[in-house]
């Protein structure tokens, strides 16, 4: 099975290094393939994302570094974009694949809720009180509406947007873990069967994130097994992805994640090539 990873992020967003640590580090390991992903710029003040004066010089330093595939040690790389849905704020899908060379996007929700940033609620983050301060703040600690909002905004995405994959699908769960709500609960499965079904129809592929589970913030892949077993059923595609942030993160867990996925049943991974999506057969 190839390894491949198509979610990474560098210094210029949130990421450790330089692009050319991480293709250092994935030549190392034999990768096929590696896929840039750095944070979409964003219209106010943050951390994590690209500044707009600075997508043109990642765009360029990611195709200056890209390796000839007849090299002895070939590795394929590939320019992409993590770009973040916040309705009313930021940019639109179209912007970034009109205006700049990518090869692929990933749509992710970070940030739930819409218009000024006072009213959006970060799920992400290592330090969980931002989570459920937020709750509190936006939703009156009702879990079960900020829950619905996040996929009703992953969905509002689906409908407006075109995007390759899409990112860390139930992230909401991360800050949780297990103290306001259950996976099984009834109006939970819900919500998650109808996001599921949009992505079936709009042809995205699902990330299975391992982020989580090698940071020690979730017990669980980005999405845990109920869900990619839902989407095995569905016949949607699946990749998996690090969502490296390190060098040493750009195939985190790659080998337990394909052997679980072959349990559930899956027996093709998505991958990118120069001539587009292909799938790939897992090996395990």
């Amino acid at each position: 099975m190839n390894l491949n990873n198509f979610h990474t992020h560098t210094h210029f967003s949130d990421g450790s290094d330089a692009p050319e640590f991480y293709i250092e580090e994935a030549l190392k390991q034999g990768m096929a393939a590696l896929g840039f992903s750095d944070h979409s710029p964003l219209p106010f003040e943050n951390t994590f994302a690209l500044r707009e004066e600075r997508v043109r010089e990642y765009c360029d330093t990611i195709h200056s570094l890209k390796i000839p595939e007849q090299q002895p040690t070939a590795l394929t790389l590939f320019l992409g974009m993590e770009v973040d849905f916040i309705p009313g704020t930021g940019y639109p899908f179209s912007y970034f694949t009109e205006n700049y060379p990518l090869d692929y996007l990933i749509g992710s929700v970070h940030l739930v809720g819409k218009g000024s940033p006072d009213n959006l609620w970060f799920i992400d983050g290592p330090d969980p009180s931002t989570y459920f301060d937020g709750l509190s703040r936006l939703f009156g600690n009702d879990i079960r509406k900020g829950v619905t909002a996040y996929y009703r905004q992953i969905n509002e995405m689906l409908e407006t947007n075109n995007m390759d994959i899409i990112g860390h699908l139930d992230k909401i769960k991360m800050h949780n873990q297990g103290k306001l709500f259950r996976e099984e609960e009834p109006w939970y499965i819900a919500l998650v069967d109808e996001t599921l079904e949009l992505i079936k129809e709009k042809g995205v592929i699902v990330e299975v994130n391992t982020r989580g589970i090698y940071k020690k913030r979730s017990g669980s892949h980005f999405p845990g097994p109920a869900i990619l077993k839902k989407a095995h059923e569905l016949n949607i595609p699946v990749v998996i992805s690090s969502d490296a942030h390190k060098p040493s993160e750009v195939s985190m867990l790659f080998g337990e994640t394909a052997e679980l996925l072959y349990r559930i049943g899956f027996r093709e991974l998505m991958a990118l090539s120069e001539k587009g999506w292909v799938a790939e057969a897992i090996s395990v």
